[in-house]
């Protein structure tokens, strides 16, 4: 056999890390490594949603920056569940998903969007309501 021929990491069958795999097709983890991942997940939510509540029901920061510290509560929430429940991360084999979320974060946005800046349109174009009641008398 010729030294072409031979390949001494020819495909066992076996995932391991210096093959390419396909999305789904990743070698399997321990059930203690999901069960950390979730408890992490759980304890950082449990967490974000307390801080939540105590900034919102004290006077521990000047009290116009509230909405703000809540938004970044709720990013950050946002964040946890993604990362640590539904397991979107920027790995090669997650591209899909990210795409897919980036793509449904977009349409949301152009949907809020969309809707403030008709309403908005609507409300500097319509009429006084006082002159629409004398209208109809």
């Amino acid at each position: 056999m010729s030294g072409l021929e031979y390949d001494p990491h020819l495909y066992s069958g076996e995932l391991n890390h210096r093959e390419d795999h396909a999305p789904g097709d990743e070698p399997e983890e321990s059930a203690g490594h999901w069960v950390r991942n979730s408890n992490l997940g759980l304890g950082f939510s449990v967490v974000l949603t307390v801080a939540a509540f105590l900034l919102a029901g004290s006077h521990l920061i000047y009290e116009p920056a509230i909405p703000v510290a809540l938004i970044v509560l709720a990013i950050a929430q946002m964040g946890v569940h993604l990362v640590f429940f539904l397991h979107v991360t920027t790995g090669p084999d997650n591209t899909n998903n990210v795409l897919a979320l980036a793509f449904g974060i977009l349409v949301v946005f152009l949907i809020v969007a969309g809707s403030i800046w008709i309403m908005n349109h609507l409300n500097h174009n319509m009429m006084p309501m006082e002159q629409l009641i004398q209208m109809q008398r």
